[in-house]
């Protein structure tokens, strides 16, 4: 059976989304191959047309949604679309809500820690090159400070998140957005 043009690149594009948002949602320990495709659809055999391995699926999500990430602050600079906009987004209690859709970093960064130095490896440029990012939306100080401010307000970020789901108190959760949202405010100079 002949497919149409694309339809490789388009079967993998949908097994990553799939995978992406399984892995953020349960965490990639939890998450089986066979459940990653029985929801995309297609059959256990059609995963290693595409992957090697589960290893190189994480790897391949971890690429993709960093870099879609990585996307969305690089057109947040060329819009001019303030830090302080990005900040409140990302500590919201939509994104907290949604951890299917949300940031990955805050999602996996507990398990990615305990995965192979090439899957680490892939995620530190991947970071390394969101940080530059915000750095560059700061308009305060020196190269090196705004990195430094740029480092510690992306972990108050991803920490404050990762914090706010896991307490099963919401009036705690919302305090936790709340209190973060002012210190990585405070850290971009913006209060």
């Amino acid at each position: 059976m002949r497919y149409e043009k694309g339809h490789k690149e388009t079967t993998r594009r949908h097994i990553l989304d799939v995978a992406s948002a399984q892995f953020r949602e349960n965490g990639v320990a939890a998450v089986g191959l066979a459940g990653i495709m029985a929801e995309a659809g297609l059959t256990n055999g059609a995963f290693y047309t595409h992957f090697e391995s589960k290893e190189d699926l994480v790897r391949a999500v971890l690429l993709d949604s960093l870099t879609r990430r990585e996307e969305k602050h690089r057109a947040n600079l060329q819009n001019s679309i303030g830090l302080e906009a990005v900040i409140r987004d990302y500590l919201s209690a939509r994104h907290r809500d949604g951890a299917g859709s949300g940031c990955p970093t805050a999602a996996l960064v507990a398990e990615i820690a305990r995965h192979p130095k090439q899957t680490r490896d892939a995620f530190t440029g991947k970071i390394s090159d969101i940080i530059a990012l915000m750095a560059a939306q700061l308009r305060e100080g020196t190269p090196e400070e705004r990195r430094r401010n740029a480092v510690a307000i992306h972990g108050t970020m991803v920490g404050a998140l990762q914090l706010a789901r896991a307490v099963s108190d919401k009036k705690l959760s919302d305090e936790i957005l709340e209190n973060a949202v002012d210190a990585a405010l405070r850290l971009a100079g913006e209060r």
